[in-house]
């Protein structure tokens, strides 16, 4: 065969695979097929019956009365908490995590999960294969070498390259099925400590006890089944629980597979039936058309606005600049932005009126909407909504507000990058 011919077929053999790995990779930035397309009319109030009644409804499972919440706050609470849950566990733990990173944490997380596998105690832990490229492989292989049941949520393989941008950004730790966490930290050594520097970042988790414990478990199951084809079911992971003195709550869940819009509604829904109040604590803050025009109709509505962002310190440069292209509409209409300046700021809050709160993994974005799995819990509580109202003052105080004019005045490449780093708005 002449050597032109040869190099011709070499050609098109690269030609066409380049361009099958563009195809498969571009398949990581198509939405959802389900995708909401029209704002939500304002139509009743929080405390309105007809809300509970279609936010039980479109988000999956019922809410459930009797529920015991406890906020931690940061690593000084977070973690022995955690900890101490796992140590106390008699037959099961259920964990799954998006970020586990080498380092002291890790270590303890690990030590505490295999001493129970080796007693024992039935142990499943998912981690996600992105958020954990960093982790400890003896951490790992200590593990397993106990009995934990690890399974790394969506390794990279040549297979699942379209959806390499779909992971588990979920954080979930049930005991026994019993006990459950949920929240917005990692494992990783800067949750540690009180947020008392740069170092240490500030972070929210909350201690479940009551019924919406089941779904805390049901919600490990989604992404358990996906990666080992495997039930956990039976008493041991769901045992009776009474509802006692508590509040009422539903853990509910995302993922683009199924329910991909499910926390986008959550949010939309929310922010229709506002009429006093709403308070936002946002990691990431990125929020799409329909959001904003929901926002921009609060505030029209008299709705007082805060929300509650990090400053410049930050784990991600570049979501805080997309971030700010869209701040002009929001300052305009009267919305408080503040951002938070000692640490990075983790936390993941929504409180609307008084009464309504939302915990949990979900970030305000479009990755969190439509691209991660996610997992949020919503309380309905009036002494709930107070206390976690405290903590949102609480973190105001070390703030610096951004005005109107800060952002008209912000530097040109600022706002050139802003321009470059629009078209990845959805996956930062």
């Amino acid at each position: 065969m002449p050597w032109t011919r040869k190099r011709m077929l070499w050609t098109i053999a690269i030609t066409a695979l380049a361009t099958l790995l563009v195809v498969v990779l571009s398949l990581n930035f198509v939405a959802p097929e389900k995708k909401l397309e029209r704002k939500i009319e304002h139509r009743y109030a929080v405390s309105d019956p007809q809300f509970r009644r279609e936010m039980g409804v479109l988000l999956g499972p019922a809410i459930l009365p009797g529920n015991r919440v406890t906020d931690l706050e940061n690593g000084d609470e977070i973690f022995p908490a955690m900890l101490a849950a796992i140590r106390g566990a008699q037959k099961t733990i259920t964990f799954e995590t998006y970020i586990y990173w080498e380092g002291r944490v890790g270590k303890e997380f690990a030590d505490a999960l295999s001493e129970r596998a080796r007693a024992g105690v039935a142990v499943n832990v998912t981690i996600d294969w992105a958020g954990s490229i960093t982790m400890d492989e003896k951490q790992l292989q200590e593990m397993q070498d106990a009995g934990v049941h690890v399974e790394r949520y969506r390794p990279l393989h040549w297979y699942n390259l379209g959806r390499l941008n779909n992971r588990t950004h979920r954080k979930l730790l049930v005991v026994d099925g019993r006990v459950g966490f949920t929240g917005g930290v990692g494992i990783g050594d800067p949750w540690q400590g009180n947020a008392q520097d740069a170092d240490h970042w500030r972070d929210v988790h909350f201690r479940i006890e009551g019924p919406v414990v089941a779904q805390f478990q049901s919600a490990f199951n989604d992404n358990w089944i996906k990666t080992t084809g495997q039930v956990l079911n039976g008493a041991d992971y769901f045992p009776p629980l009474e509802a006692a003195n508590g509040v009422d709550a539903h853990m509910f869940i995302s993922s683009p597979a199924g329910g991909s819009e499910s926390m986008h509604l959550m949010y939309l829904m929310a922010i229709a039936a506002a009429e006093h109040t709403i308070d936002l604590e946002a990691a990431y803050f990125i929020p799409d058309e329909l959001i904003t025009k929901a926002l921009i109709a609060a505030r029209h509505r008299g709705v007082r606005i805060r929300v509650l962002v990090p400053g410049k310190n930050t784990d991600s440069d570049a979501a805080r600049v997309a971030s700010k292209e869209g701040w002009g509409p929001l300052l305009l209409a009267g919305i408080g932005i503040w951002e938070y300046e000692p640490t990075m700021f983790h936390n993941k809050m929504l409180i609307v009126d008084g009464e309504l709160v939302s915990v949990g993994s979900t970030n305000f974005d479009l990755r969190s909407f439509r691209l991660n799995d996610e997992a949020s819990l919503n309380v309905y509580d009036r002494a709930f909504a107070a206390r976690m109202t405290e903590v949102f003052e609480s973190d105001l105080k070390p703030t610096r507000r951004y005005t109107y004019q800060t952002w008209q005045k912000r530097p040109l490449k600022e706002k050139l990058f802003e321009k470059f780093i629009l078209p990845l708005k959805s996956q930062l």
